[in-house]
């Protein structure tokens, strides 16, 4: 989204404002008056309704929604290939990457490069995310498989449903957790007073199962290894900030980016964590056409790997 200005001429003086900007912007009228709605438009500086005359010199500053990408740019990006054949790839995710292009992300995805690559794509989910069946959000690191063909879509997309699919994700998250495994089932859905971010207090969710055990302790801080038994938006990432035990890094939910300890000289160390510290490990399933079982290993990236160094070094 970017602010565009434009001052009213004497030529112009006296039309309706949503009839004026969508002369001046190509913008269709019905548009203007959402705009104009949610308080995206400004004359002066301030919201005014949507038949305001305009008068001249009127200073109008509008927010103007960034077009969606109307189809996948393929773009030689390098990636990580763990296994590819005509029905499937699998690859191995880097942190920082978003999975398809969206508004604000429309190079450099996944399946940008993915659309490279591999020059067959499924067409269910096109134009910008043919093939996709499950995704990882922008900074979680680690293995995804993404279908070429339509039949392996529809399979893979009914092993999620029934829940077939082996998962096992990395994470670092904050505090010593007092139990050494357990379960966390607590409905997720959208926040009420966030739409952008999922919560585990709404008046309506869906069924989430993480299921977790601890792999090492580091005092304010454990490294676990996390099961979902449902795919939820977010859901590791949300359920471990429900008990009070955020990922490290993660800056929409808990907000816990850095670790303090205080030295032997009486100075303090600090610890920062650019990203949510967590990794898709593994992933397994039964291939769409062959039927055989497969399982695919992806080894700790090395932001999180050295993280996990220096917390060692602080124990």
């Amino acid at each position: 989204m970017h602010v565009q200005e434009i001052v009213v001429q004497m030529s112009d003086v006296g039309q309706r404002l949503d009839t004026f900007l969508a002369k001046k912007t190509g913008i269709t009228r019905s548009q203007i008056q959402k705009l104009i709605g949610k308080c995206d438009v400004l004359v002066n500086g301030r919201s005014v309704s949507q038949n305001y005359k305009v008068k001249k010199d009127d200073l109008i500053s509008l927010k103007v929604p960034e077009k969606k990408p109307e189809g996948l740019i393929p773009e030689p990006i390098p990636i990580d290939t763990l296994y590819k054949d005509d029905h499937i790839v699998v690859v191995n995710k880097p942190a920082g990457m978003v999975v398809y292009p969206s508004a604000g992300h429309n190079h450099g995805t996944l399946m940008n490069a993915i659309s490279y690559h591999c020059r067959r794509l499924a067409t269910v989910g096109r134009p910008l995310r043919p093939g996709v069946v499950h995704r990882l959000d922008k900074d979680t690191s680690g293995v995804m498989v993404i279908a070429l063909s339509d039949e392996a879509y529809y399979n893979l997309i009914e092993q999620f449903r029934h829940r077939a699919i082996k998962r096992r994700y990395i994470a670092l998250i904050y505090g010593n957790i007092r139990e050494n495994e357990g379960e966390i089932a607590l409905k997720i859905g959208r926040s009420e007073s966030d739409r952008k971010k999922m919560s585990t207090r709404m008046k309506k969710g869906k069924e989430a199962v993480t299921r977790w055990k601890v792999l090492e302790r580091f005092g304010n801080a454990t490294l676990i290894e996390a099961r979902p038994g449902t795919g939820r938006t977010h859901q590791i990432r949300v359920h471990f900030a429900s008990i009070g035990h955020p990922l490290l890094g993660d800056r929409a939910y808990g907000k816990k980016t850095t670790l303090k300890w205080k030295m032997e000289n009486g100075k303090w160390k600090t610890l920062t964590f650019p990203r949510q510290m967590l990794h898709a490990e593994l992933l397994g399933f039964i291939h769409p056409v062959t039927r055989e079982y497969i399982e695919f290993l992806s080894p700790l990236p090395e932001d999180m790997a050295q993280k996990i160094e220096e917390l060692r070094h602080f124990k």
